[in-house]
């Protein structure tokens, strides 16, 4: 009984020291919540920035292209359908922090934590794979749309020097490669309540650039300069056949639900709030903050963004170069976009991290490589950082590898709407209303869970249309161009 206690003491330590970075015994019983950890600090605001720095990422600048699929009926529609939908449902995940009560029980410290918590060893591994597949696949995805900013920031300056007409294509790969190292520098941070400040500064340029496409697309408009737009978007036999028409309208929908999906990430963020008010109450007030901000921005952008392109707007507004002037403007936009993809990058990395460092420390709990922190010197300072090779070495191999994947495969609409369909059916619907079911004993005959029961399998439907249309698409690009050759 002794040598287990020992055991059980030495884990608890070492989950506050990986929290906080320093030793357990240092910290008083005022400074810890209730599970033993040093007292988090975050507040609806942080968690608002958290939020919106990996919700107004990629997804803002494919939205003009998806309007002009669906036109202005479906388009708005659409979007506003799926915004409403992920607060309802991130409001649900919310209450689902602890367990079995929503403000008293046991803390729940991932998403998957919550799942098995209220589903079950089984759905848990489910849920396992669908929340890897995402974050690897967004950190991936994330990767494209930043190399190709750094090249539009090329183009940009060609085509102001050269002419509109010049022959301005270049490689991403040398972008992806310096994006990859810079992102293993910054994955050394250890978790997330070390990253406040990185998601307030990417938040920051999401505003930033968001702004710059709006502005521009809007004083397009007003110039007389906007182009010819529909109520149903591009036209059968006018722009596209009969087939591309179906095949880009379930790509917009993809598209659409990636821009409006977060709830892979929530619970993590919630555990980063501090325990009064409520966690889940604070959460909820977060959500709505987000969901308000986020979808305000995306129908601006989409909607002003399709009425100053029409139905040629280009897949990515700020670098399908709708906008040529002025360049330095543009150039500012992009580099917005790249800072606020590090940071969003590291937001939706940390739960993989954490998730495979938790489980190397409870596997090998004795070994320094994976447990022992080694503080940061320079001289005879010491810095408040620390390195473990583990994290060392664990998050460089996952950096290069999804900088790989990019480098061979470059698709930027494709990639975002596989994302949004296989992020948004199962992680943003099914295990929010599932868990809550559970939670709250809601038998599946009554009108209730019919209803829940309803909006699953509709948006399971959303979601393999949407795949469906993300697969189309990149075999078609993988056909027409050769893995690590893609020029923009």
């Amino acid at each position: 009984m002794g040598t287990a206690i020992g055991r059980q003491e030495f884990m608890i330590q070492h989950a506050v020291y990986c929290e906080s970075g320093s030793d357990p015994r240092t910290i008083s019983d005022g400074e810890v919540d209730d599970d033993g950890k040093p007292r988090r600090t975050g507040i609806v605001w942080t968690a608002s920035a958290h939020i919106i720095t990996a919700i107004i990422g990629s997804g803002v600048l494919s939205l003009a292209w998806g309007m002009a699929q669906l036109g202005w009926i479906a388009g708005i529609g659409i979007l506003l359908t799926f915004s409403v939908i992920t607060y309802y449902t991130s409001s649900l995940l919310a209450d689902c922090y602890r367990y079995p009560k929503s403000a008293s029980g046991k803390r729940n410290y991932t998403y998957m934590a919550a799942v098995n918590a209220y589903l079950g060893e089984n759905m848990r591994k489910v849920c396992g794979l669908f929340q890897f597949l995402i974050l690897s696949g967004a950190t991936i995805g994330y990767t494209i749309t930043a190399s190709v900013s750094l090249v539009a920031i090329r183009k940009s300056n060609c085509f102001h020097k050269r002419g509109h007409g010049a022959p301005c294509k270049f490689s991403n790969n040398q972008y992806m490669i310096g994006l990859g190292i810079t992102e293993i520098l910054v994955s050394q941070i250890p978790n997330f309540h070390k990253l406040s400040w990185l998601s307030i500064v990417a938040a920051i340029m999401s505003f930033a650039y968001s702004s710059i496409g709006l502005g521009l697309a809007f004083t397009k408009v007003i110039s007389g300069h906007g182009h010819r737009t529909t109520l149903t978007g591009v036209e059968v036999g006018v722009d596209v056949t009969a087939a591309e028409k179906i095949w880009t309208i379930f790509r917009a929908i993809g598209d659409m639900a990636f821009a409006c999906a977060y709830s892979v990430i929530l619970i993590e963020i919630q555990d980063t709030l501090r325990s009064s008010p409520p966690e889940n109450k604070a959460m909820k007030k977060a959500n709505m903050i987000a969901i308000l901000t986020s979808t305000t921005f995306y129908l601006m952008c989409g909607c002003f963004g399709y009425a100053a392109f029409g139905n040629k707007a280009p897949g990515n507004m700020l670098t399908g170069f709708g906008f040529y002037e002025p360049f330095w403007l543009i150039d500012l936009a992009n580099v917005c976009i790249v800072v606020h993809l590090v940071g969003a990058y590291q937001v939706l990395a940390q739960p993989i991290f954490s998730t495979f460092e938790s489980w190397a420390s409870m596997r090998w709990p004795n070994s320094e490589f994976v447990n022992t922190e080694y503080p940061l010197r320079i001289g005879s300072k010491k810095f408040n950082f620390s390195i473990n090779f583990l994290r060392l070495t664990g998050r460089t191999t996952f950096v290069v590898v999804a900088t790989l994947l990019a480098m061979a495969l470059p698709f930027f609409n494709e990639i975002l709407a596989l994302l949004g369909a296989i992020s948004y059916g199962p992680m943003t619907v099914y295990f929010p209303v599932e868990m809550h079911i559970a939670q709250n004993k809601i038998k599946r005959l009554s009108i209730r869970g019919l209803a829940l029961q309803l909006l699953n399998l509709v948006c399971f439907l959303v979601s393999i249309a949407a795949a469906s249309g993300a697969i189309q698409g990149m075999g078609h690009g993988l056909r027409a161009s050769k893995p690590f050759q893609y020029k923009e």
